[in-house]
């Protein structure tokens, strides 16, 4: 099958690709886990994070937002000697602001879904890139997202990460058209 470009041949990133990637996403707890794991990759590759998931959900309480609302000095200093996960104060603690902020949102919004899918108007964006160098890092949504993630308290949720969010969680199909996945996520395949 064709794969699009940035895929290596590892399984776990292969079957990432071709199972997970640009599959639209509505449940809330995973949609947290993605926006977490979006700010570790921070100065980091996708695959260097999508490795150590199984850690950072065991590490992390599974993503659950109330755990994590729990979480004190002694559970950070646990984290930070936690071999399985990228071991960097600001992004763990930013895992607690990020839950706090997240709780606000799922309180007024209703859920964490329909305020994160409000940006694309809760349809997929269907892209129709040729090329690799065609996909952009940003855009004008993601720059909107980041800003109203800011302002309502989340971290590592700078544009470039926000856009790497979309692309995860099927808020936008940037597989290639030549690649083997398009066709089935432009479907509106839904996950969760």
């Amino acid at each position: 099958m064709n794969r699009c470009g940035w895929v290596n041949q590892d399984p776990l990133y292969m079957n990432y690709h071709d199972h997970e990637w640009a599959v639209p996403i509505h449940d809330d707890r995973l949609l947290f886990e993605y926006l977490n794991l979006e700010g570790a990759q921070a100065g980091l590759s996708w695959y260097t994070i999508l490795k150590k998931r199984e850690n950072y959900r065991i590490a992390f309480d599974n993503f659950d937002v109330n755990k994590i609302l729990k979480y004190d000095e002694e559970k950070i200093e646990l984290l930070m000697n936690n071999k399985g996960i990228v071991r960097n104060r600001l992004k763990i603690r930013a895992v607690i602001s990020n839950a706090e902020a997240y709780q606000k949102v799922a309180a007024e919004f209703g859920s964490f879904h329909s305020y994160i899918w409000s940006f694309v108007d809760g349809e997929p964006i269907q892209n129709h890139y040729k090329e690799l160098s065609e996909v952009p890092a940003v855009t004008e949504i993601s720059d909107r997202m980041s800003k109203d993630l800011k302002k309502r308290g989340f971290k590592f949720v700078g544009s470039t990460i926000c856009y790497a969010f979309m692309q995860a969680v099927g808020m936008v199909n940037d597989h290639l058209t030549t690649c083997g996945c398009y066709k089935q996520v432009s479907v509106n395949k839904s996950e969760g």
